[in-house]
């Protein structure tokens, strides 16, 4: 970033403003495509935050559970930066960010309780559906953890089983048996601290010259059931509740864009 450019952002944020005439509270226009790929996938979804655009894929198969889980279904989560997403990512094996990306995403869906995991049981011990969630930044201008989470629930509130013959040991595809079965509906709300000043939905250029980085993963009750700690500056305990506080306001209207959907589309 150009040296003018960070001063004028710090110099901004000092004063309560920013480059896009933006609050420091406010989000830039959410966007939501629910059922984005029609073939394949048993659910997808389209998420625009701005400039930043994030697709997700749901794909079901069967496998077996993890020994200390003999009868719940299993869930996978990866992303992918795609090169033509932002001129900082190149091909070749994940990066670290992808994968904090990743784990933030599984995070807030597992310790949500968000997938009914034993409804994904075939046979215990021995069989049963395992998600993948597959996460590809399409184009980066900031908060790609909040596009990405988003993306992720909407998915999956659309993902549908496939049909599968046990005798034959076959999946069908083309047919499906029911809706992913849920028990909520997670939020992700990632504040900054920037200059001293508590900022949402960061533009690549305000990430930049962030200190620090805070992502709260909210259920339908309120409750916090995940943290992500990011930045190399700390946080005071005030700085905490104020991030808290209003991540948690943010959140109510996330929600009520993902509830807005058909999801018996």
């Amino acid at each position: 970033m150009m040296k003018i450019n960070k001063e004028n952002i710090l110099k901004l944020i000092r004063e309560g403003k920013r480059l896009d005439n933006r609050n420091l509270e406010e989000f830039r226009p959410i966007e939501i495509f629910p059922n984005y790929i029609k073939k394949n996938p048993e659910g997808s979804a389209l998420v625009k935050i701005g400039n930043t655009q994030v697709l997700v894929g749901v794909k079901m198969g069967i496998g077996e559970p993890y020994p200390d889980s003999p009868d719940e279904g299993v869930l996978m989560t990866g992303a992918e930066l795609v090169p033509l997403a932002s001129p900082d990512y190149e091909s070749g094996p994940p990066r670290e960010d992808a994968i904090e990306l990743a784990r933030v995403v599984d995070r807030g869906i597992r310790e949500s309780g968000m997938i009914d995991m034993k409804s994904l049981c075939i046979k215990k011990k021995e069989k049963v559906w395992m998600v993948f969630l597959d996460i590809h930044v399409l184009d980066y201008d900031g908060n790609l953890i909040d596009a990405s989470a988003l993306g992720a629930v909407t998915a999956l509130s659309f993902a549908r089983v496939p049909k599968y013959d046990e005798k034959e040991d076959k999946i069908d595809y083309e047919n499906y048996s029911g809706k992913l079965k849920l028990n909520d509906l997670p939020v992700t709300v990632t504040a900054r601290k920037i200059n001293g000043k508590i900022i949402f939905d960061t533009t690549a250029d305000e990430e930049e010259v962030a200190e620090a980085r805070l992502t709260f993963e909210f259920k339908e009750n309120g409750n916090i059931c995940a943290m992500q700690k990011g930045g190399t500056e700390s946080l005071t305990n005030d700085e905490i509740i104020e991030m808290m506080k209003k991540s948690f306001e943010i959140s109510k209207e996330i929600r009520k864009k993902i509830k807005s959907l058909k999801l018996d589309k």
